[in-house]
């Protein structure tokens, strides 16, 4: 067992490490695939039979580890949704590591640290709160299978039938909606709870990447003709390959007027309606009965922590709470415990993390980043336009800029075949990091800004890299 002196010894050498990694990220490439023997080394290891000295122990994480990272931290890295985790949020991490309790519940500090994120959290998007009627979760994934399960048994109940009780089989058939650019997150949810992926209805969208409200009208109305039970709509406040925001009202609208469960996915994008310029996109947000957000995308929290939010904590507690005789406990007050509202009964400190994140900006720094991230993005998607080798996919509604390599003297079989080999090749440049997916049939460069430090220079570079990765390949033609 470590003494104080060698803890205090190897948490301020991990700090110095971690702090150097930071400051040199400039200097490294994006990103540098982890060597072949490397690779072999690292997941090969043998067991070591006594503890290994402090200072090898570190120098081998620094060595074989930090110096190959997926370059999410670098300005120019604009793939997936992968933060540059705050240096506050780090802090944080490391202190809640430290803690180290179950945030089941119990009197402790976490536990009240996490009432005040949450509920910064849903004042940050302007979502109705009540105290107990959301929580912090791994992450978007696991939030939406939470608000599913709620929706679930509502549902069900409203039908006459006890699912906690019951089970499925027998049950009625619940259908739910969603946009064909939904998260898979929701699909997973969709089977994961019984309901089966046959019953998630894909709505088709727009040439923008929006859900199309008459389509959703039109496929409540047939499953209800044929005795499926509707109980859920799952709306994106921004998409995953284009940012796209769904008309979130008047998805409202059609959730009240069929007494159906309104859920927003604002995974990656629920925050962008800080930004004053396209904040008028989420309308309705605040009408839904559930959001699922992480902190680890845009408020820059590091990895493994969401958050769940919810119009009515009743529901949550109906659904999950379930008290075995030793946990209980007369102090935890009208709320109950945290494990009550959702799946997990051992639960990490993540709260210290996520208050550290906001609390070092306030209301307005966090703001100015997500302002500062979708100004790039538009300015992104106005180069793309100006610049005859490239064309838009889509409009620039969030921090996503998608986008094709498509010369005037490439046939669109020629222009997707090069756009699809670009990632790659961008990667592995070093110069940047884009990812591709697929929109309306097609293939696209997807370049999501979520480093406020991400500027001009870097998004320049980026339409450099692609350029030069598709030279060679252009030969070919």
């Amino acid at each position: 067992m470590a003494d104080a002196r060698d803890a205090h010894d190897i948490l301020q050498a991990a700090a110095r490490i971690a702090a150097d990694h930071l400051g040199g990220l400039l200097e490294r490439p994006v990103w540098q695939p982890v060597p072949e023997p490397l690779r072999a080394a690292l997941a090969g290891q043998a067991l070591p039979e006594r503890g290994l000295d402090q200072e090898l122990l570190l120098s081998t994480l620094e060595r074989d580890v930090l110096a190959y990272p997926m370059g999410n931290g670098h300005p120019a890295f604009f793939g997936w949704v992968n933060a540059a985790p705050h240096p506050a949020g780090i802090a944080g991490a490391l202190l809640a590591a430290a803690m180290n309790p179950s945030s089941a519940g119990g009197d402790h500090g976490d536990v009240y640290l996490e009432r005040a994120a949450v509920r910064w959290i849903a004042e940050l998007i302007g979502f109705p709160h009540e105290p107990g009627a959301g929580l912090l979760t791994s992450g978007a994934s696991m939030a939406t299978i939470v608000a599913v399960g709620a929706a679930r048994r509502r549902a069900l109940a409203a039908a006459g039938w006890d699912v906690r009780e019951r089970g499925l089989a027998g049950a009625p058939r619940l259908v739910a909606y969603g946009s064909e650019e939904v998260h898979s997150c929701v699909r997973k949810a969709i089977e994961l709870l019984g309901i089966g992926s046959a019953n998630l209805h894909a709505v088709p969208v727009d040439a923008d990447g929006h859900l199309e409200i008459a389509a959703l009208r039109r496929a409540i109305a047939a499953d209800r003709a044929e005795g499926a039970v509707p109980f859920l709509v799952a709306g994106s406040a921004g998409t995953v390959s284009t940012g796209a925001v769904d008309a979130l009202d008047e998805l409202a609208d059609v959730c009240a007027d069929e007494g159906l469960w309104f859920h927003v996915d604002g995974a990656y994008g629920g925050l962008g309606v800080l930004d004053p310029a396209i904040a008028y996109r989420y309308a309705g947000m605040e009408r839904a009965d559930s959001v699922a957000l992480d902190p680890h995308k845009w408020l820059q929290v590091p990895a493994g922590v969401g958050c769940v939010l919810v119009r009515d904590r009743v529901q949550l507690r109906e659904t999950f709470s379930y008290v075995p005789a030793y946990l209980r406990d007369d102090a935890a007050g009208e709320l109950g415990w945290f494990s009550e509202y959702g799946i997990e009964q051992t639960r990490p400190p993540r709260s210290l993390p996520v208050w550290a994140a906001i609390a070092a900006r306030g209301r307005e720094g966090v703001a100015a980043d997500i302002t500062a991230c979708t100004s790039t993005a538009r300015l992104l998607g106005e180069m793309v336009e100006r610049d005859p080798d490239f064309e838009l996919a889509a409009p620039v509604e969030t921090s996503i800029t998608a986008f094709r390599y498509a010369p005037a003297d490439l046939t669109p079989r020629q222009a997707d075949e090069l756009t699809r080999a670009a990632a790659a090749a961008v990667q592995a440049s070093g110069r940047a990091f884009v990812t591709d997916s697929v929109f309306r049939g097609r293939p696209v460069l997807r370049a999501c800004l979520i480093n406020p430090a991400a500027g001009a220079e870097d998004v320049g570079i980026l339409l450099d890299a692609v350029r030069e990765a598709v030279t060679a390949r252009r030969r070919e033609y």
